[in-house]
């Protein structure tokens, strides 16, 4: 680490002891970032990490949502998002009245959230999913069909998974939509016989084309498990930090060089550092949000992971 870095990061933890705080960064944050943090996840996982720990203040490493399902699920502690412009483009195009007037069209038809999503669009929603639990979240309704918000690249891939009838909400990840199947196939004609593993964010005609598909933290699983020595990885570039360090006898490479989310990207460490000082940018969810969006959340964490 870089002595400028070093001395943020004494400060950094010189805080933390301070102000009692668990610091929570997702998977796809600069590697510093995930360096310094008490705990590396995906978004839902982080959030309940965050619930269970003694902890009095959350600095929620990640985009804006993010620290809303933290705020949801931690209502009684300080969730701080260290950067406030850091937001979600998917999460972005739904909102809650928008969601409501669909509604009126659906007659009952239940309503699957994929967690990247604000509060309002939760509290609007019958459950919340992940990548990692989306084919067991919308088994676990009753009815034969759903409708799924606001990825509908997601909702493709949970549509093949299922004998129920799935429609969905045109949004989707701009970062994951870039990658297209030209770019799969020069990838692969490049890495001959290197295992190709992406998100359920991309597009279908790229997971078509994938040997694996998975969440980040299937991902993470996936390069533990197989034998490969070259793994080709169709997800955010901040993924490979933690990809590499668990696995160092083994190469990763970036599907895309347009696989990075300048949201996630962001949050530096000096953003870190000033809301923890300063205790700024605090996130709260105000009821009825609040009690609509843990609902939704709940009854999610009763279902098990896919993969």
């Amino acid at each position: 680490m870089h002595k400028e870095l070093k001395q943020l990061a004494d400060e950094i933890q010189e805080l933390r002891r301070k102000r009692n705080a668990v610091i929570l960064a997702h998977n796809y944050q600069r590697d510093e970032i995930q360096e310094i943090a008490d705990y590396c996840g995906d978004s839902l996982e982080l959030s309940r990490l965050a619930a269970e720990s003694a902890a009095d203040v959350i600095a929620f490493c990640g985009v804006h949502f993010m620290a809303e399902s933290a705020a949801i699920l931690s209502p009684d502690k300080t969730v701080l998002l260290p950067n406030g412009d850091a937001g979600c483009p998917m999460a972005d195009m739904i909102t809650a009245e928008g969601l409501r007037a669909k509604k009126k069209e659906l007659n009952g038809t239940p309503i699957v959230c994929y967690v990247n999503s604000s509060a309002d669009v939760k509290a609007e929603s019958d459950i919340c999913c992940t990548s990692a639990n989306v084919v067991s979240v919308v088994n676990s309704l009753p009815g034969d069909s759903v409708y799924m918000v606001p990825d509908m690249n997601l909702a493709k891939f949970a549509a093949k998974k299922t004998d129920k009838k799935v429609d969905w909400w045109k949004g989707f990840c701009p970062t994951h939509q870039l990658v297209t199947p030209s770019e799969v196939r020069g990838m692969q004609e490049k890495h001959p016989g290197a295992p190709l593993v992406v998100h359920p964010e991309c597009r279908e005609d790229v997971l078509a084309l994938a040997d694996e598909v998975r969440s980040t933290s299937g991902i993470y699983r996936f390069a533990e498990e197989t034998n490969a020595k070259t793994i080709i990885v169709g997800t955010e570039l901040g993924i490979l930090y933690r990809l590499r360090k668990q696995n160092p006898d083994k190469e990763f490479i970036l599907l895309s060089p347009n696989l990075v989310c300048p949201n996630m990207k962001i949050t530096t460490l000096e953003d870190l550092r000033d809301a923890l000082r300063d205790m700024k940018h605090v996130i709260r969810v105000e009821e009825p949000v609040l009690s609509g969006a843990r609902t939704a959340l709940e009854r999610m964490l009763a279902v098990p992971r896919d993969n």
